[in-house]
């Protein structure tokens, strides 16, 4: 007799189509229809979508409600949450791992796209494309020039890597070719790993001394909200230029908008923020030395289909009894029933 499927809770989309679940999560089926069935739960808060999967085997987020321990300790029978992006900051990682929980990210899917939009904004940032548009569109053609006068040629700056992951990795590749020096401050990495990519490691007042740009790869917890707050900024260089493509609340907005203003900092090019969407009043928007995007740096027409086809594939592989390819807690394998079968070692999640 057929072993019964096991279930998938997913939240609702905010915008669902009239397809058939089946149809909407195909990607994510490829590996998980053998073993699982997709359900979708409603529910606008933590607690209803905690009752609504409290039976549930499993779990896939990566957006909406928090999966905090409000909804982890009403789960029955869940063994792991699926994290379709690199931060996990939407899962209440300690809480999961109390109750026995795998979670699982992406780390390495959309690596490439991050890094070459950190590096758009770096170079949209630092050459002031906001104000040089406003500039052609008002009809200013020739007062562009004696604005860029006084930024320094990109060659032999120094970009400062604050974590030094996958996405930081990429980024310094490409800044490379840039002839940037590049120098990295990670807790969590060798130095000598750091050396060995051709990145100087440094402490973190020491990066933000020596930064001409700085661009941000840090997943957020505990240890890195607010890293950059107003005693930061006072470190830094005024023609530095801070770039973010990885989560919002590292940086202390206020205290950002006041260095923009007080010309404590040049410029800045923020892929996220500290609150999404942006505000309309929030001054940022008024900043001509501010390049912004929303919350985009990992789109593009491959980013979606690979990142469901491998969450699918890592919620699959714990339901099916076997360690997943990347693991954000791995402390909680070795008193999980579950088989160690990789041929090479796994991904660890970010700085954990």
């Amino acid at each position: 007799m057929a072993l019964a499927k096991k279930k998938v809770a997913v939240q609702l989309p905010r915008r669902a189509h009239s397809e058939v679940v089946a149809q909407r999560y195909a990607l994510e089926l490829e590996a998980l229809a053998p073993v699982a069935d997709i359900v979708e739960v409603a529910g606008s808060s933590a607690v209803e979508f905690a009752a609504g999967a409290k039976d549930a085997d499993a779990i896939i987020t990566s957006w909406g409600i928090h999966i905090d321990r409000t909804v982890i300790d009403q789960l029955d029978r869940c063994v792991v949450i699926g994290v379709g992006s690199v931060g996990v900051d939407m899962v209440d990682i300690e809480a999961a791992t109390e109750a026995g929980i795998v979670v699982t990210n992406v780390p390495d899917v959309f690596i490439e796209e991050v890094a070459d939009h950190a590096v758009m904004l770096l170079l949209a940032a630092g050459r002031r494309s906001r104000i040089m548009q406003r500039m052609v569109s008002e009809g200013d053609w020739f007062k562009g020039r004696s604005l860029l006068n006084d930024v320094p040629r990109l060659m032999g700056q120094t970009l400062g890597l604050f974590a030094f992951g996958n996405v930081a990795r990429c980024t310094a590749r490409r800044a490379a070719a840039f002839g940037l020096r590049v120098i990295a401050h990670d807790p969590y990495v060798s130095e000598l790993t750091i050396s060995e990519a051709g990145v100087e490691p440094v402490s973190f007042p020491e990066l933000l001394e020596r930064s001409d740009y700085l661009s941000i790869h840090a997943p957020l917890n505990a240890e890195t909200h607010h890293a950059f707050d107003a005693a930061a900024f006072a470190q830094m260089q005024p023609s530095a230029v801070i770039i973010n493509t990885a989560r919002g609340p590292i940086i202390k907005e206020q205290d950002l908008i006041s260095a923009l203003a007080e010309g404590r900092i040049a410029a800045a090019g923020l892929d996220v923020l500290e609150r999404e969407p942006i505000a309309p009043d929030n001054p940022l928007l008024g900043m001509d030395q501010v390049v912004l995007t929303p919350h985009v740096a990992s789109a593009t027409t491959r980013m979606r289909p690979e990142t469901r086809r491998r969450v699918g594939r890592e919620v699959a592989l714990v339901l099916q009894g076997r360690w997943p390819l990347s693991c954000v807690n791995p402390t909680v394998l070795p008193r999980a029933p579950l088989e160690r079968w990789q041929p090479y070692p796994m991904n660890r999640g970010p700085n954990r």
